[in-house]
């Protein structure tokens, strides 16, 4: 089943770049760009990744990023995710980006988009993996912050295809960001927002009705409120779930106790991304395998989720279903 999964077309849609962030390219930046680290070695590093919730994650997260100082380390971030994604068969990627962890420690807007975009660009040329960048904004910062980076995003936006909300969900609403989203997309920005990961369902329906997203990220525990769950099914609502990152942020205490299997017994257009691979334990692949051992996922429903994940991507309906396509026939093809 691993070699099928690996090999399976699929989308990612939940994938924060920063999350990429490997050890061995920590302290290659940190070389580069003369930074010293509160960490001696790569394994050092990996045992600060035992995480009590997201906060706690967060905190070593942010400390990561000081190591991208060049719009070459923002290159070369996402060219190495880039080549492990084709590895894994990820066919189409929709990623996000924080300028806000860059820019309030003095690196320019345009340093971090080039870099990650570059790669992007080169990744759908020479891998032939196509791509949409997304803006996060960071939720723990004030409304007023998040509009001065939206202004920052206005030349590119040709080139970002939404925002998004992301970092610390609980005491930080959807609401508090109402009017720099209803900004966003009155210049033809798509939306989507973290929701209902720690915080509770009310947060998920404050996505929909005030940022009026087009995906949930997350969203796994809309099934503490079932008129969410009919929403959900009714209006076919994306949720980017991120199994491997649920239980190692406590969101689950194990793999056996996701809810993803009931999503998706459900009807619910549930996805599987990596979210922050570098830090918890595994990319796409890894997903798909963990929840496939632990829920004991049939060929079809790993099938419906990865047709789920094209169907619930931006790309043009033309792209959408030469893609499916190609997941048809390799489902018919693993079946001989």
């Amino acid at each position: 089943m691993n070699k099928f999964i690996q090999d399976l077309p699929k989308a990612e849609l939940h994938l924060h770049i920063e999350g990429t962030l490997e050890p061995e390219m920590m302290f290659e930046l940190a070389q580069r760009n003369n930074i010293d680290l509160p960490y001696k070695s790569v394994s050092e590093v990996k045992e600060a990744y035992n995480f009590e919730d997201l906060q706690s994650f967060l905190d070593i997260y942010y400390q990561g990023s000081q190591v991208l100082q060049q719009e070459q380390d923002f290159y070369d971030l996402t060219w190495a995710y880039l080549q492990k994604a084709n590895r894994q068969n990820v066919r189409h990627t929709e990623i996000f980006f924080d300028p806000q962890s860059h820019t309030d420690r003095g690196i320019e807007f345009t340093t971090v988009y080039q870099g990650i975009y570059r790669a992007l660009q080169d990744g759908k040329t020479q891998l032939g993996i196509s791509s949409q960048l997304i803006l996060s904004f960071l939720r723990h910062l004030s409304a007023e912050q998040a509009f001065a980076t939206l202004e920052q995003a206005l030349a590119y936006r040709d080139t970002i295809v939404a925002v998004g909300l992301d970092s610390a969900e609980q005491n930080n609403p959807p609401s508090k960001f109402k009017e720099v989203f209803d900004k966003a997309q009155a210049e033809g920005f798509l939306t989507v927002a973290h929701a209902g990961e720690e915080g509770p369902p009310e947060y998920i329906w404050e996505a929909i009705n005030l940022l009026n997203v087009s995906r949930i990220d997350h969203g796994v525990r809309s099934l503490e409120d079932p008129k969410l769950l009919d929403y959900l099914v009714d209006r076919q609502v994306p949720l980017t779930v991120c199994p491997l990152s649920n239980v190692e942020l406590k969101v689950f205490d194990s793999m056996t106790e996701h809810n993803l299997k009931q999503l998706l017994d459900l009807g619910i257009c549930a996805t599987v991304n990596s979210d922050d691979p570098a830090y918890f334990g595994g990319y796409i692949a890894e997903n798909y395998q963990a929840a496939q051992a632990a829920l004991d996922l049939s060929k079809q429903e790993l099938y419906q989720l990865a047709k789920n994940s094209f169907q619930a991507s931006f790309l043009p309906s033309e792209s959408k279903h030469r893609l499916i396509s190609e997941l048809d026939d390799y489902l018919e093809t693993a079946k001989l």
